[in-house]
C-alpha cells in the first residue's frame, strides 16, 4: 500500500483546499419587474435585460389537465 514518506504540511493542505471554499450565489435585480435572477438568464416572464426577448406561452386549462393526468 502506498504511503507518502513525508507529512504534509499545514500549508501545503491550505493551499491545495483554496478551491473548495462556498461562493456566494449572486442575484441581479430585474429592472421591470424587480424579481431576482440569476445574471444572464432570461427571467421567468421573458424579460432579459429590461427587454421582453420571449413570450412566455400561456397554458390552456385543457393542456393542464392532460399534464395533470399522466
Amino acid at each position: 500500500m502506498a504511503v507518502p514518506k513525508k507529512k504534509i504540511s499545514k500549508s501545503r493542505t491550505g493551499q491545495r483546499r483554496s478551491h473548495d471554499a462556498l461562493k456566494a450565489v449572486t442575484y441581479v435585480e430585474n429592472e421591470t419587474t424587480g424579481e431576482f435572477t440569476l445574471p444572464h438568464h432570461i427571467s421567468p416572464d421573458g424579460y432579459y435585460r429590461g427587454k421582453q426577448i420571449i413570450i412566455p406561452r400561456q397554458i390552456d386549462e385543457e393542456d393542464e389537465t392532460e399534464a395533470e393526468t399522466l
